[in-house]
């Protein structure tokens, strides 16, 4: 049985009732005609809005007390200089001056409404064309740093949520130790591999570039959206999750993104010894992200296996595994 977790009374959303929502959109001077859908969004809080002239936007409320002000208006302005460059990613529309509005005590941004499917990631062309684009991210992003947001590593992503979840008591008593020590060897592996792979720049990156995170139109191509965790980091950041399956197939889906990526940015080699290591701590953080979010009840309703023996059970198994993955030779480029 799932254990019992004390919620706090009050969540961060509870004040976002559909009038208050419609609100907030209408004080940046749009009119709502009242319709509105929830979009799939945990972290923030996302809503497609229709106005009076039957066109729909995007409504994205800040999760309270995530990012400050200046981190969101750093975001924003990424988004902005990607966008200027003719880049497909979705900005966030400048009304009366800003594109970061607050009421009733929440942050919100608004942006065009974008469609799209999923890409087709076993395709070799459609990886060689998303090298190319994340490619020409990278090229703006490295122009300059972000000072609001922080970088990449395996503090923030594997020591921070894992004494998040040992100090709240998430793990139960059995498997405590079994948690710990597997916990705390995969970091010990995982910073290994990092000084092993020497020398690389970081940049401005999208971050979070998951399959849900991309849209593809035809003939448009790809759209990056939601730049929510961009911060600073190593450019293999948004390419590994590109990669699936056996070794042989990551190795030619790497060889098709790279072959794009290299035609406007060059990409250091030395990077692909981190793409395990960032897999791994996606898995520590994940974890961390469902322990610090359990007050809040649309978390508990659409992650059901979370906080239960089973669920701690898989993922030490799964750490395990990485283990082993992190001490294999990193996948390697064509000469």
């Amino acid at each position: 049985m799932p254990k019992k977790i004390s919620r706090p009374a009050a969540t961060p959303y509870a004040g976002l009732t559909p009038a208050c929502l419609l609100d907030a959109v209408e004080s940046t001077g749009l009119r709502c005609d009242g319709r509105l859908a929830a979009l799939n969004s945990f972290e923030n809080r996302v809503y497609q809005v229709w106005l009076d002239s039957g066109e729909s936007i995007v409504a994205k409320f800040y999760r309270p007390k995530r990012w400050s002000r200046a981190a969101i208006l750093e975001e924003h302005a990424f988004a902005q200089e990607l966008a200027q460059a003719e880049l497909p990613v979705v900005a966030p529309l400048a009304l009366n001056g800003s594109t970061l509005h607050e009421h009733a005590g929440f942050l919100l941004a608004l942006y065009p409404r974008q469609g799209g499917r999923t890409p087709e990631f076993e395709d070799e062309e459609t990886l060689r064309w998303l090298g190319r684009f994340i490619a020409r991210i990278h090229a703006i992003g490295a122009l300059a740093d972000f000072y609001e947001r922080p970088e990449i590593g395996w503090e923030e992503f594997g020591e921070a949520p894992v004494q998040y979840v040992l100090e709240h008591d998430f793990v139960p008593p059995d498997l405590r130790v079994a948690y710990e020590s597997t916990a705390r060897d995969v970091i010990g592996r995982i910073k290994q591999r990092w000084q092993e792979a020497g020398d690389f720049d970081v940049l401005r990156l999208h971050g979070d570039c998951h399959a849900g995170n991309i849209l593809w139109t035809e003939p448009g191509g790809p759209h990056f959206v939601d730049l929510d965790d961009a911060r600073m980091g190593p450019a293999v950041q948004d390419i590994w999750m590109w990669l699936d399956g056996e070794r042989e197939a990551r190795q030619r889906q790497l060889a098709a993104i790279i072959t794009g990526y290299r035609e406007f940015y060059d990409f250091n080699p030395r990077e692909l010894a981190l793409i395990e290591p960032l897999r791994t701590l996606r898995m520590l953080h994940y974890a961390g992200w469902l322990a610090r979010r359990w007050g809040d009840p649309a978390f508990p309703a659409s992650f059901p296996f979370f906080n239960t023996q089973r669920y701690w059970q898989d993922h030490i198994l799964a750490l395990r595994e990485q283990a082993a993955v992190l001490d294999e030779p990193p996948l390697e480029l064509e000469r």
